[in-house]
């Protein structure tokens, strides 16, 4: 009996190590890899006539997705002809989304509470106006937009934003890292998991440098790095603000299992008279990831140049 007795307090001793080692041990990650698509015809900040309503209704997430695909259709010769434009891509091109966001927001920004962009500090905000000035005279290609250069989409970010086409994303996960291929420009961010600090603040990368970690089922991402001075809210292919005080955190983490919930934090205070925060869901995609090679036969760049130098010295509305 004696004998017995000590074989099950053995027995129950090893099954309590054990436990105690399988509970210490972490839990699975959450498989985040695969093509996600963020197109959405919900905006970046909140319509004014939807000013106090954070969150649509089912009916009115629906109401809203009909009047997109509305606006969203090719316009009639005869309205294209009153644009007195020359036009851009047709609609067959564009992935403006056809649905809101899962989460029935009625705006990506979701802090400040009215969905609007935070202003740009005074200093800021005349950068941001002499930038956009030097733009609109192609005077050289280094004062031009990083999109008019091919250097940086809002696609690619970080934050990622949806545009209007190409807003796919391909993820690949593995123990000491996650690396994100954008599908616009083509760029690659590599989000590291091994426990490594932020390069030195002298080393700038346009994507910046970005160190992750698991919390629960959510990846968390901190980046820092940017460069200096290299996008403003409003210039072609900078939506926000970029400077050496520019701090991102985001959150990835599954809200189903085909959507991924993405959430950003903005802090930058040189920029911004506030911090700001977003949030938008992306779709579980089975297309392929294609090469997007904005410069191989792209014209637009010496042709805006090569039209700004047949206008020098001309008078404003002569040919």
């Amino acid at each position: 009996m004696r004998r017995r007795l000590l074989l099950l307090g053995v027995m129950a001793a090893a099954l309590s190590a054990a436990t105690a080692f399988v509970s210490g041990q972490s839990a699975p990650r959450p498989n985040l890899e695969g093509t996600w698509n963020s197109a959405t015809v919900t905006p970046l900040e909140r319509p004014k006539e939807l000013q106090d309503k954070p969150f649509f209704t089912r009916a009115e997430a629906a109401e809203w997705e009909r009047q997109a695909a509305q606006r969203n259709e090719e316009p009639t010769p005869a309205i294209a002809a009153k644009s007195r434009g020359t036009g851009t891509y047709n609609a067959f091109f564009r992935e403006w989304g056809t649905r809101t966001v899962k989460t029935l927001r009625t705006s990506i920004v979701i802090d400040p509470p009215d969905g609007r962009i935070p202003s740009l500090t005074p200093a800021a905000a005349e950068i941001s106006r002499r930038r956009l000035d030097r733009q609109r005279r192609f005077e050289n290609a280094e004062e031009l937009g990083l999109q008019d250069r091919c250097l940086a989409f809002s696609t690619a970010g970080p934050p990622m934003l949806p545009y209007s086409y190409n807003s796919n994303y391909q993820i690949v996960q593995t123990k000491d890292a996650v690396v994100i291929h954008a599908e616009m420009i083509h760029d690659t961010r590599v989000i590291y998991l091994d426990g490594r600090s932020h390069l030195p603040s002298s080393v700038e990368q346009w994507l910046g440098d970005s160190i992750g970690r698991w919390e629960g089922g959510t990846l968390v991402v901190d980046t820092t790095n940017f460069p200096d001075g290299s996008g403003y809210y409003g210039d072609a292919g900078g939506n926000f603000a970029w400077d050496a005080n520019f701090h991102l955190i985001e959150r990835f983490r599954l809200f189903d299992p085909d959507t991924l919930l993405y959430q950003f934090e903005i802090d930058d205070p040189t920029a911004y008279s506030r911090p700001w925060k977003g949030e938008l869901t992306m779709t579980r995609s089975s297309e392929q990831m294609f090469e997007y090679a904005c410069h191989e036969a792209n014209y637009s760049l010496t042709n805006m140049l090569r039209g700004f130098r047949a206008t020098e010295g001309k008078p404003p509305g002569k040919p």
